[in-house]
Parts: structure tokens; C-alpha cells; sequence
């Protein structure tokens, strides 16, 4: 998706149409440190907004993931991604659950 904005071009793709390569390699440092959870990493990318910089992890399970739990996973996910430190510029992390229903184009 290109966006105009005040002068400014934004390009927003997810990472996941470049190979998936940032998406593989959160999968790989959680290993299996979601399994007890029963969630799975569904998408990683990132996006501008304004002059901010998201780091958007999306989250799936077969049950509907309820906010204790998204919070629970997102301590987990937040420790590996600052470990990893992937991004060279600050930027927000943005976890969240996909909508029951909802299907990656």
C-alpha cells in the first residue's frame, strides 16, 4: 500500500511479502517458548504511522485469545525481541490477536 502524507511517500508493505525473513527469525528465538500458550505467531512487520515506527506482531490460536493472556504472551515476545534487537531505531511494539475469521491476504 503507498500512502501520501504532508509531502512525504510511505511505502507500507509487510515484511512477510520480502521472504518473511524478520517473521522467521522471531519464530525462530521463540522456539517454543509460546507452546505453552497454545498461540502461535501468525505475522510479523513492520509499518509507519505518522512518525511512528511499529514493530507489529500479530497472534493466533485455535480459541479466542483473551487480554490476560495476550499479556502474558506479550511479556514473553517483548524479552526475545529485545534480545534480538532487530531494529537499529526505536519503534513501538504492537502485539495483537487476529480477529476469529480473519484471513492473511
Amino acid at each position: 500500500m503507498v500512502k501520501y502524507e504532508k509531502n512525504k511517500w510511505e511505502l507500507k508493505i509487510p515484511l512477510a511479502l520480502f521472504g518473511g525473513e524478520m517473521k522467521d527469525k522471531v519464530i525462530k528465538a521463540l522456539g517454543d517458548k509460546l507452546d505453552k500458550y497454545k498461540v502461535f505467531i501468525d505475522d510479523v512487520f513492520e509499518e509507519m504511522e505518522g512518525n511512528n515506527h511499529y514493530l507489529r506482531v500479530v497472534v493466533d490460536a485455535d480459541f479466542v485469545i483473551d487480554s490476560d493472556l495476550i499479556y502474558e504472551v506479550s511479556s514473553v515476545i517483548d524479552k526475545v525481541l529485545d534480545e534480538l534487537d532487530l531494529i537499529e531505531d526505536s519503534y513501538i511494539l504492537d502485539i495483537y490477536t487476529k480477529e476469529k475469521g480473519e484471513v492473511n491476504e
